[in-house]
């Protein structure tokens, strides 16, 4: 049997993880890290960029001890728009990632709106103008750290999501590159032409001198300094963990769409080599880049799904782990309709709310904990609902045949269960349940059978 393997890192918002795949898909070794965020101020979400780099290169380290074969390469997938800005010459980040969930920029988003930018924004990136994404994160940095823009304009410091970070230092500060998938998520990438947009970059104020070269997702970014792994292993691809999930579940013809279950949910229908434009406010995005060659998909993005449990476990202190939430669930009093609003950081697609904020209803003298429970697990799958409509709505009427579901969530019959009943369809959950990472390691240019689905 071959023992050739392919190492891959998926550096995600609550969790750091690295895994060793076989050429037939099967994992051989995993190590996982939680990570933590930190709230300094309502609605800014933050996280250390030394912990982004420490817990990235402790899982590897860790997989590549008890790999039990030789590894041929490795493969990046990452939270998508969180952001960081660093010094090109000590490698230094200059202040906390600000991580996806974060609304700090909403002002600058309002003003956008207001000033009728949103159609250019729309046109060329595919996106709206929300804090979701990258560009006014990044603006903020530069606005707000002394001395941060004029250093930019000398060329003198780097912007990055995670993977060209991690990337930057995996290399020893020699590549400053990402792919296509996550540069589609900054609000600065035209999407259609493959590149960085001169208008966008204006209508932003970012100097170009601080992007990133973007490259395909599979691609050569390089190899990793033997400094770093103690060993020089190429690194063969990269790709934004959405697109990662949609490659590992194999949705490879449009029309097939796959739902993540994360700290939030994601949900992508491939729509082929021409951008559809959503008139029901999902975003058009890059599913992946292969040879130059750019196929899209329409994403639904949904910004609390396991951080309601989360919620629950953490805030309401109800369970000790996620893995309870479903059970308690199933206790809940079927004559109590509690329905709960998790807009913890603000509403994503189909509503785009900013300032909205989380709700239960229907509360009772009666109402208890696993009652609670039920209503955030139903939470997510009437949104995901919400997401499947404005699909079918931009697509004349075409419903999905089939979901496929991943993430942690994705394990909890309970909470399936309930979105194959409200969506009349049946949802599928792979084999191999961390396609995010096994995306990761196909963008990566390997070959192989796909993850298989079990009901």
């Amino acid at each position: 049997m071959d023992d050739t393997l392919l190492l891959a890192l998926d550096q995600g918002t609550t969790s750091t993880r690295a895994i060793a795949f076989g050429l037939d898909l099967v994992p051989r070794a995993t190590a996982r890290i939680e990570l933590p965020q930190h709230y300094p101020a309502p609605g800014w979400v933050e996280h250390e960029p030394a912990d982004l780099l420490a817990h990235s290169l402790s899982v590897l380290r860790e997989v590549m001890a008890r790999a039990p074969g030789r590894i041929a390469g490795l493969g990046l997938t990452n939270q998508r728009e969180t952001v960081l800005l660093w010094d090109r010459a000590t490698g230094r980040a200059l202040a906390r990632a600000i991580v996806w969930q974060d609304r700090r920029t909403e002002p600058a988003c309002e003003r956008l709106r207001a000033e009728g930018a949103g159609p250019l924004i729309a046109e060329r990136s595919g996106l709206l103008p929300d804090p979701y994404f990258s560009a006014t994160k990044l603006a903020w940095l530069l606005d707000t750290i002394p001395g941060a823009r004029p250093a930019a304009a000398r060329g003198e410091l780097c912007f990055g999501t995670v993977d060209s970070w991690l990337l930057w230092h995996l290399t020893g500060g020699r590549v400053h590159a990402t792919d296509a998938t996550n540069a589609a998520r900054t609000m600065l990438f035209d999407i259609r032409n493959g590149c960085w947009d001169d208008d966008l970059l204006r209508l932003f104020d970012i100097p170009r001198a601080v992007l990133p070269q973007v490259m395909d997702c599979a691609a050569e970014f390089g190899t990793t300094d033997p400094s770093v792994l103690g060993a020089a292993l190429p690194i063969r691809g990269i790709a934004g963990d959405q697109q990662a999930a949609t490659l590992g579940q194999a949705c490879f013809t449009p029309g097939m769409v796959k739902s993540t279950y994360g700290t939030g949910c994601f949900a992508l229908m491939v729509t082929g080599d021409t951008p559809v434009a959503s008139a029901n406010r999902l975003l058009t995005t890059i599913a992946w880049q292969l040879g130059g060659r750019r196929t899209y998909a329409l994403e639904g993005a949904i910004f609390a799904a396991g951080a309601a449990v989360q919620w629950l476990r953490d805030g309401l202190r109800i369970i000790g782990d996620a893995a309870e939430s479903g059970p308690l669930a199933l206790r809940a009093d079927p004559a109590q309709a509690v329905v709960m609003v998790p807009a913890f950081v603000g509403l994503g697609a189909p509503h785009w709310d900013a300032e909205a904020r989380g709700a239960i209803y229907g509360l009772t003298r009666n109402t208890g904990p696993a009652e609670i429970a039920r209503a955030a697990l139903e939470a997510v799958a009437f949104q995901t609902r919400d997401l499947m409509d404005a699909m079918a709505a931009d697509l004349s009427g075409l419903s999905p045949t089939v979901l496929r579901v991943d993430g942690g969530m994705s394990a909890s019959d309970f909470t399936m269960q309930f979105l194959a009943d409200i969506l009349d369809a049946p949802v599928d959950r792979p084999v191999v349940q961390e396609t995010t990472a096994l995306g990761g390691r196909l963008s990566g240019g390997c070959t192989g059978r796909a993850a298989g689905s079990a009901g």
